[in-house]
């Protein structure tokens, strides 16, 4: 055979076809490329992926641009070439106007950006290194959905070329980058694993709605098939990550790795959960007996409340149901689960007693959640547990005025059918159930939320501080029937 032309065009499939560029096939540098029983393979002897993406000879795509996969776009988009890629387009429209739905980096710095926003999948054809942050939800049987995950490397299947390398960051058990999201890309791509593309898996840390610990500032665990991979993957991200990478062994230990941090916060959660409860049997304050048992050096600060979100809510559920499919039952992480799936629960039957208390009859009491999101200062409403408070009253026969200043109104109705309540809505009311700690609500004094209440005595309002916003002793001493985890 004779030396491979300067400049060949290829069809994403891998066949070398001439020179002449087409819809569908792109053109890459020669030198990338040598020719092996009729396919083009990556040759290891030239410059390799990561000096053509620190050239912005090649580009950077992501797939899936949320909470998550939108602040690492942003960030890469200032050290290389990026395509931002999502299926929706109402979104990709708002970033294209240099609005931050999310508001995890914020107007300005999305109209700041050079991310090549758009939700044509053939775009991802671009690029050589993909990174895939869809979200990986539960199903309504705590089973894990990996529609969003496969779904993603269906689309991108579709559009990859060799020479690339796929690096997914979702959460998920171990085996599922290799055993069921590889197959789908072959599928889908007609190249083959290992000798057309590669893949890694690199756990997402990001905390939405901390401007602290950001993609920047956490260590990121990376992992690769085989080592060339792993060294591309790592020198990739430390172009962005400042607190470095820790190079896993393997994709599946990168895969545990990422399931038991969360497993991990969420026992510890449901221990505080379970001594809040035995606490308040007790005449006991939670909160008191947490700054006390603080004061010794190895305690863990951990404090009850509701678990929601796409971590720590879900990710147990996936590393039992695959212990489940290998013949485990988990005892610790699923008890810990039921403890924190049924905090909501608790939390409305505690409303109802003190409304008890208070002799206001149940069936007309005026109740106000404040704050829905699933954690404070992020206007994410998906798996929010704040919606158990909710339909729990609901059986009692209240319907609650819900109000949140931060949260996403559209995305609330859409999943949950739930209209919010303006703040001047929120009049006359017998109780507040202040259920999440965002900046405006920890702003409201007493004055302010006395002024929700009817006009009645103070012993006939209830206050039920989820988050301990407030100075128990203060509300106690001025006659409410105030009430915390």
């Amino acid at each position: 055979m004779g030396p491979v032309p300067k400049l060949l065009t290829l069809k994403y499939w891998g066949e070398c076809i001439g020179e002449e560029g087409k819809r569908g096939k792109r053109t890459v540098p020669a030198p990338w490329w040598s020719i092996e029983e009729g396919r083009i393979a990556l040759s290891s002897e030239n410059r390799n992926l990561y000096e053509d993406i620190v050239g912005r000879r090649e580009k950077i795509s992501l797939v899936g641009l949320g909470y998550v996969g939108m602040p690492i776009a942003v960030s890469f988009s200032k050290k290389a070439e990026v395509i931002g890629f999502d299926i929706n387009q109402s979104k990709i429209e708002l970033y294209q106007q240099g609005i931050d739905p999310t508001r995890e980096v914020g107007n300005e710095a999305i109209k700041a950006c050079s991310v090549d926003f758009t939700s044509d999948e053939s775009r991802l054809r671009e690029a050589r290194f993909h990174i895939v942050a869809v979200p990986t939800p539960v199903n309504p049987d705590h089973t894990p959905d990996l529609s969003p995950v496969l779904g993603a490397s269906a689309i991108l299947g579709r559009n990859l070329v060799p020479g690339s390398i796929v690096v997914y960051e979702s959460t998920v058990y171990p085996g599922v980058t290799e055993e069921l999201c590889v197959p789908i890309l072959e599928r889908e791509s007609g190249l083959k694993c290992g000798r057309d593309f590669k893949i890694g898996y690199s756990p997402e840390r990001i905390n939405p709605g901390d401007k602290v610990h950001r993609l920047e500032t956490i260590v990121k665990v990376v992992s690769g098939m085989d080592e060339e991979t792993l060294d591309i993957i790592a020198k990739v991200y430390e172009l962005v990550v400042e607190a470095g990478v820790f190079r896993a062994e393997s994709i599946k230990v990168a895969e545990a790795a990422k399931v038991i941090e969360n497993s991990q916060r969420d026992i510890n959660i449901a221990f505080m959960n379970e001594l809040s409860i035995i606490f308040n049997k007790m005449g006991i304050d939670t909160r008191a007996v947490l700054e006390a048992a603080a004061t010794k050096w190895n305690f863990l600060n951990f404090t009850p409340g509701i678990v929601g979100g796409h971590c720590i809510g879900v990710d147990p559920y996936y590393l039992t149901y695959k212990a489940e499919q290998l013949g485990y039952h988990s005892q610790i992480i699923l008890s810990g689960r039921r403890i924190n799936d049924d905090m909501g629960r608790y939390v409305a039957e505690n409303t109802i007693k003190n409304l008890v208390r208070a002799d206001i009859p149940i069936k007309k009491a005026r109740v106000a959640i404040l704050g829905f999101t699933f954690k404070e200062n992020c206007p994410d409403t998906r798996n929010t547990r704040v919606i158990d408070i909710f339909r729990e009253l609901n059986e009692y026969g209240i319907v609650p005025l819900v109000f949140d200043p931060v949260a996403d109104a559209d995305e609330a109705h859409h999943e949950y059918g739930l209209r919010f309540n303006t703040i001047d809505d929120i009049k006359d009311v017998d109780a507040l159930v202040l259920a999440v700690a965002h900046d405006e609500l920890r702003e409201l004094t007493r004055e302010g939320l006395d002024g929700f209440f009817k006009d009645v005595p103070n012993h006939c309002k209830v206050v039920i501080d989820v988050k301990g916003l407030l100075n128990r002793k203060e509300y106690e001493a001025a006659g409410y029937q105030y009430w915390r985890l």
